[in-house]
């Protein structure tokens, strides 16, 4: 009856208020809130938005304090929240505890701006475009490309203040594409501008793949050995299943989180060179082949190739063609050693089944480095190199990125043009 303990006030801000959204007001206390008194101050007036007494004692009360009627008319840059809260402890004379809290609260009830500077005319399923934007707000937050799949793009500071760049990709598995570049300031007024893109369907090649009973007791019974999720399964379709599923997942999964980082250095250009890693080499894999395998005529499990296979000799050196840091380079399960390079912008490439590797995590590698030999190792039958090119996470179509004539229509240009408009040319 007699604590001291003054109430517990919380309000749920970061000190701003854009006027439009009410902000959550929590007052507690063990011996049941009295009353309480919201007021607003501002710099000629105090307006009383709360004034309560309950008639039943509650230990604690949540409250929406909603901006009064007139205030979106308000001109104030700030304003001050006072809340007061006595409890019905019998101490102070029977007065009990009172306590008065302030919150000093920028107003802001301007929307970002964002405009749409330049971006690549089309975007086909399973490839990639670039956009370039500029967003503008004197408490800017946050700003991302948010697509219809879930898939959030961080875009990087361009060139001149206020204005960024992204690459953005089509997943091969998604059936369409949309981006809406989005933009958030620290009182949450946000603003939206649609990316207007051209997109491109492209059917992908769909293998129904027959498992062989030679082929269960070979290369799987020999990699159903290396894993630990395999260990204890005896039956070799079951031995399968985890490795096309579980331990795939489970390598992608790596590879997704490595080549999602974006820098968030201001970028001037980006100049990236047809890729072709590997020297007078043939295509023996296509991009985006969706496997459905089957045994004895019965579905067993599923997968995508979601790189190009390429082979020439037997060992052959690995070129990246373009410079880059190397963020990875390990044994992947699946991938086998592999190496991967970020050439700047979230694009990265991919190096699998590698027989041996010159290059460590953390090196930098020119563009006619030898950083690999093709290989075997990991889940390839023969020797080959598993070339992937990935955009924040995203593999997207190599072949785009081995065509210069792709690059200037879709990357070069577009980031050439980009300057000229900021540039007012």
């Amino acid at each position: 009856m007699f604590e001291r303990d003054m109430p517990n006030i919380t309000l749920n801000t970061n000190g701003y208020w854009n006027l439009k959204k009410p902000l959550e007001l929590n007052i507690e206390d063990s011996s049941g809130i009295k009353s309480y008194k919201v007021v607003l101050k501002t710099s000629s007036s105090k307006k009383i938005l709360y004034s309560e007494q309950p008639l039943s004692l509650q230990s604690k009360i949540d409250i929406k304090v909603e901006p009064p009627r007139s205030a979106y008319a308000m001109k104030d840059k700030s304003v001050t929240l006072i809340i007061e809260a006595s409890d019905s402890s019998k101490w102070n004379f029977l007065n009990g505890n009172t306590i008065v809290k302030e919150f000093d609260l920028k107003i802001d009830k301007k929307r970002p701006s964002v405009v749409t500077v330049a971006h690549s005319y089309k975007i086909t399923k399973g490839g990639s475009a670039i956009v370039i934007f500029k967003a503008e707000d004197e408490n800017l937050k946050d700003m991302y490309i948010q697509t219809s799949f879930d898939k959030k793009f961080i875009a990087q500071p361009f060139y001149k203040e206020g204005y960024y760049i992204s690459l953005l990709a089509w997943p091969v598995t998604k059936s369409n594409f949309k981006a809406t570049i989005v933009a958030k300031d620290y009182a949450g007024n946000s603003a939206k501008s649609y990316i207007p893109l051209y997109l491109k369907n492209k059917n992908y090649r769909i293998s129904r793949i027959r498992i062989s009973d030679k082929f269960l007791h070979g290369k799987i019974a020999e990699l159903a050995d290396e894993f630990l999720e395999t260990q204890g399964i005896d039956n070799p379709l079951e031995q399968f299943k985890v490795i096309n599923e579980d331990i795939r997942a489970k390598n992608e999964e790596l590879i997704h989180n490595i080549t999602s980082k974006v820098s968030k250095e201001k970028i001037t250009q980006f100049n990236i060179k047809k890729m072709y890693p590997l020297k007078n080499a043939q295509v023996v894999a296509t991009f985006g082949d969706h496997r459905k395998y089957l045994y004895n005529g019965n579905y067993i499990s599923e997968s995508y190739h979601l790189g190009l296979d390429l082979a020439s000799n037997a060992m052959a050196e690995i070129k990246p063609q373009n410079s880059g840091d190397v963020v990875y380079s390990d044994f992947n399960g699946l991938y086998g050693n592999m190496p991967i390079i970020h050439h700047g912008l979230g694009l990265y490439t991919l190096y699998g089944h590698c027989s041996s590797v010159n290059v460590n995590s953390g090196d930098f590698v020119n563009s006619d480095d030898s950083i690999s030999r093709t290989g075997k190792s990991g889940y390839a039958m023969g020797d080959h190199l598993h070339f992937g090119v990935l955009v924040q996470g995203i593999e997207v179509r190599p072949a785009e990125w081995m065509d210069t004539a792709w690059i200037k229509l879709n990357i070069t240009d577009v980031i050439n043009n980009a300057k000229n408009i900021i540039d007012g040319k």
